[in-house]
C-alpha cells in the first residue's frame, strides 16, 4: 500500500505527537516523517529514538514543503502554532490537530489558514494518563474514533483532502466520524471533559480532609478511587487548557450533572431507594452497551503490552 503523505510533520512530540510518528512509520503513511517541539530536550529525545527522518529547531523549516501538517502541542497553543505557520505552509498541504476542543481550533484555523491549505481540525479519541515523547506508542489509535470537523467549504479539493486524511486514521485502526464542530464539543464535554473534572475534584477532596489521612486513602482506595487517581494524573496543562477552550459546554454539562447530583442526593436522605436502583439498572445497561460495541476503556493497560 503506497504512502498517503510525501513528507509529515508533527508539531509537539508528546504522548499523541510521538504515537503518531510511530504509528504512521509503522503504517508507512509518509515519505519522510519530520517533527518538532518546543523543547530542546524532547527533540532531542526524539532524535534518540529514531522516530523521524529529521528534527527541526523551528517551525518554518519544520512545515516546509510538507503535505501533512500536525498540530499536537497543548491545546491553547494551536491556534497560536496555526498563526505562526500560516505563511509557510505549501499550496495544497492539509493541516490538522488532535486537541480536544473543537470549535476553538475551527475558529483559528478559519482566521489564520489561507484557503490554498486544507485546514481540517481533528480529535484521535485516545490517550493515556502519560505524557512526553517515551510515552508514546504505535497501538495508541488501534480501535479508537478520530473525529473530524471540516470547515464549511464546499470545494471538490477540500472535500478530497478530508476523505484523504480520514483514510490516514482508518490505515492507524482508527474508527473515523465526521462532526460538526460545537456538537463535537458538547459530546465530550459529556464523555470525557466533565468526567476528567469529577476526578480531579474527588481526588482533590479527599486530599483536602482532615478526618483522613494522605496514608490512608492511599492504602485503602477501592478500584473506583484508583480509577479516578489514575484520570487525575492526566497532563495538568492539557486538561487546563481544555477546560478554559470548552468552557461553554462544559458548564452546560456540569449544570445539569449537578442537578441530577442534588436529585440523587435527595433520594440517598430520603431512603427512596427505587430511585437509586432505577438509575443503577439504567447506568449499567448504559456501560454493558459501550463494552458490546468495543469503546470500553483500555487505557489503564496501555503500555503494559505494547509496540514501540
Amino acid at each position: 500500500m503506497s504512502a498517503l503523505y510525501s513528507r509529515m510533520t508533527v508539531l509537539g512530540c508528546g504522548l499523541i505527537g510521538s504515537s503518531l510518528l510511530r504509528a504512521a512509520r509503522r503504517a508507512d503513511l509518509a515519505t519522510e516523517l519530520v517533527a518538532y517541539d518546543l523543547s530542546p530536550s524532547v527533540r532531542t529525545r526524539v532524535s534518540e529514538l529514531n522516530l523521524v527522518n529529521r528534527v527541526e529547531a523551528t517551525l518554518e523549516a519544520a512545515v516546509a514543503g510538507a503535505d501533512l501538517v500536525i498540530i499536537a502541542t497543548p491545546p491553547a497553543a494551536i491556534g497560536v502554532t496555526a498563526e505562526a505557520i500560516a505563511p509557510n505552509l505549501a499550496p495544497g498541504a492539509t493541516l490538522t490537530d488532535v486537541g480536544s476542543a473543537k470549535q476553538a481550533v475551527l475558529e483559528a484555523f478559519s482566521a489564520a489558514v489561507p484557503v490554498s491549505v486544507f485546514a481540517i481540525p481533528g480529535h484521535p479519541i485516545a490517550g493515556t494518563e502519560q505524557s512526553g515523547p517515551d510515552a508514546g506508542f504505535a497501538d495508541l489509535f488501534v480501535g479508537r474514533w478520530a473525529i473530524l470537523c471540516p470547515l464549511d467549504r464546499p470545494d471538490a479539493a477540500y472535500g478530497e483532502a478530508t476523505e484523504r486524511l480520514a483514510e490516514f486514521w482508518r490505515r492507524l485502526g482508527s474508527q473515523v466520524e465526521t462532526m460538526d464542530a460545537r456538537h463535537h464539543d458538547l459530546v465530550l464535554a459529556v464523555t470525557s471533559h466533565l468526567p476528567h473534572l469529577i476526578a480531579y475534584n474527588i481526588v482533590g477532596t479527599a486530599a483536602d480532609l482532615e478526618e483522613v489521612t494522605e496514608s490512608e486513602v492511599m492504602k485503602f482506595s477501592a478500584g473506583g478511587f484508583r480509577d479516578f487517581t489514575r484520570i487525575a494524573a492526566s497532563d495538568p496543562i492539557m486538561w487546563r487548557d481544555v477546560f478554559l477552550l470548552n468552557k461553554d459546554a462544559v458548564l452546560e454539562i456540569l449544570a445539569r450533572f449537578t442537578e441530577d447530583l442534588q436529585a440523587l442526593s435527595r433520594a440517598i436522605r430520603w431512603g427512596e431507594g427505587d430511585k437509586l436502583e432505577a438509575l443503577f439498572t439504567r447506568t449499567r445497561a448504559l456501560r454493558k452497551g459501550i463494552v458490546e460495541a468495543g469503546q470500553e476503556s483500555a487505557e489503564p493497560n496501555f503500555g503494559r503490552n505494547r509496540q514501540p
